[in-house]
């Protein structure tokens, strides 16, 4: 009996012991959880401000990018470096929805339309994006200062800068597009395009 009593006495501090180290374990899942939700805040934050997205409406970009699907949009690059000839820019133009287009000609440029052929500073365009020619002629326009001359790939299916909208200025850009995630069947990079021509 004695030693029942004994077992008793000693068993009491480990059971006291143990409730008082509970609280620190539930302050510290508590802590953790705070921190993950901070955690998952800022990194929202960071990515909502450097990227954007995009629900492409209409063909305009066809048969490139198509109507319903959904674009992340890179806002970033163009705070390091200016769009490049080729580049597939997302902008807004003032009152209106936002637009989807290829970059063409960049300030200074002097663009061109003749014969089926895009034409910059007297460098005719390689285009293999394109499904057809374009069905149109445009006299040489320079472009102004802080602006671009941007069309879209279905030329002869675009409201773009050889028609209605002119060319786009600089703060109206809000980034380049870079990955279209939405539906799954077409998820896979935005086709920006390199002029080789250009570059010489």
């Amino acid at each position: 009996m004695s030693d029942e009593l004994l077992h008793a006495a000693d068993n009491a501090p480990h059971v006291a012991l143990a409730s008082a180290e509970a609280p620190p374990r539930r302050s510290n899942l508590l802590r953790e959880i705070i921190e993950t939700v901070l955690l998952t805040a800022i990194i929202f934050l960071i990515v909502n401000t450097a990227t954007g997205r995009f629900r492409i409406e209409g063909q305009s970009m066809e048969p490139n990018l198509h109507d319903g699907e959904y674009v992340l949009i890179d806002k970033v690059s163009y705070a390091l470096h200016p769009p490049d000839r080729g580049d597939v820019i997302v902008f807004v133009k003032p009152g209106e929805k936002d637009y989807i287009k290829r970059v063409i000609g960049l300030p200074g440029d002097t663009v061109e339309v003749r014969g089926g052929q895009v034409i910059v500073n007297g460098v005719t365009l390689d285009e293999p994006y394109l499904n057809q020619p374009t069905n149109y002629s445009m006299s040489a326009r320079q472009v102004e200062p802080g602006h671009y001359f941007v069309l879209g790939d279905n030329r002869n299916n675009s409201s773009d800068s050889h028609s209605t909208l002119g060319t786009i200025p600089a703060s109206s850009i809000v980034g380049r597009a870079w990955l279209v995630y939405w539906p799954p069947a077409d998820w896979g990079a935005v086709p920006h395009y390199t002029y080789a021509a250009m570059k010489k």
